[in-house]
């Protein structure tokens, strides 16, 4: 199968921070394929060497064959960028910005086009109205209409559902489901790991490193030891006091519910012995201890742990990520 991108041990520094740290792998044409990870992770950087918009400071990269940078031009009509903030023109209409990015590409007649786009992304009704009087959800899919308006092979989205409502995000998720049925290629970047599970494969990134790279259901098949949820009041006390009970190797806080990772040697009973254990405590109040399928989230938090007890030094995501604005609000938003 053809690559649409291929990255060979591709660095990237500024200064004396490695944004990106020596990765190699291939994107296959025709897949939707996520960059995963935290804030700093990398992922912006990579998916602008990947549009030659900055060039390797060490290693190369290949879009269908070609130099994102020397042959950039070229690149350029095969790729679509969408980038993380609304970069349209706010007093054009929804017409005229599609226009004027047919235009830029070499597009004479775009007219079928653009009305097609526009059906697709529900922007027919509204095609008069200013790009600045939309709402988060219209302006992201009148992003994507002028992204995907020159035809291009690749599009690469860097975190697209970013302050995107709930409704939005799965219309936002419908359209580019529909185009990759059409044998698009999709790049996404994204901070939030329940997007990832849409993606055919994805790359866990943190600091700049690749942790791991599959299908997001063999990364969860793969995750060591079985998981328990807990859902108990105190949540801090509960889940220091699950870190002591034996056959625990982890223990990771998701709001009120705590993840327990089992160690491969638990055993039979753990769920059990740990329900036991937080029913023997006094003041704590045990609503439900039951064993659950692994998240991506759970394995991301292994990888990186594991990353940083074999020396790599990178701190646990669930740390990385506490009291991220982008991630608090995307969980606000969906609870409600």
């Amino acid at each position: 199968m053809e690559n649409a991108v291929t990255l060979d041990r591709v660095s990237k520094s500024y200064g004396a921070t490695k944004a990106v740290q020596g990765l190699s792998f291939e994107i296959r044409a025709g897949e939707m394929f996520g960059l995963i990870g935290p804030d700093g992770a990398g992922k912006t950087t990579l998916i602008r060497l990947m549009c030659g918009l900055l060039r390797p400071d060490a290693g190369g990269i290949q879009i269908f064959g070609r130099d994102p940078v020397r042959d950039h031009r070229a690149v350029t009509e095969m790729v679509g960028y969408l980038s993380q903030r609304f970069s349209l023109y706010g007093d054009l209409s929804i017409d005229e910005n599609v226009a004027f990015f047919a235009e830029i590409h070499g597009v004479r007649e775009y007219g079928s086009r653009r009305d097609r786009l526009l059906e697709m992304t529900q922007l027919l009704p509204f095609r008069t109205r200013r790009a600045d009087r939309l709402s988060g959800g219209m302006k992201q899919k009148l992003a994507l209409a002028c992204t995907l308006v020159h035809e291009p092979r690749l599009i690469v989205l860097d975190e697209p559902t970013t302050g995107v409502d709930p409704v939005s995000r799965r219309e936002f998720w419908k359209l580019l489901s529909e185009f990759l049925g059409e044998g698009l290629t999709i790049v996404m970047a994204t901070p939030y790991l329940d997007e990832a599970e849409r993606c055919g494969r994805v790359a866990l990134l943190h600091d700049g490193q690749l942790l791991a790279l599959d299908e997001p259901g063999a990364l969860q098949a793969a995750h060591p030891g079985g998981l328990i949820e807990v859902i108990a009041a105190p949540h801090r006390r509960a889940a220091e006091a699950l870190a002591t009970v034996a056959g625990v190797a982890d223990v990771q806080l998701f709001g009120e519910r705590a993840h327990v990772r089992l160690a491969e040697d638990a055993g039979a009973g753990a769920r059990e012995r740990i329900d036991a254990a937080l029913r023997a405590l006094s003041g704590l109040t045990v609503t439900s201890v039951r064993p659950i399928e692994a998240s991506l989230e759970d394995v991301f938090i292994d990888r990186v742990r594991s990353g940083r007890d074999s020396g790599l030094g990178t701190p646990a995501f669930a740390e990385a990520t506490a009291g991220s604005p982008k991630l608090d609000e995307r969980r606000r938003r969906d609870s409600g």
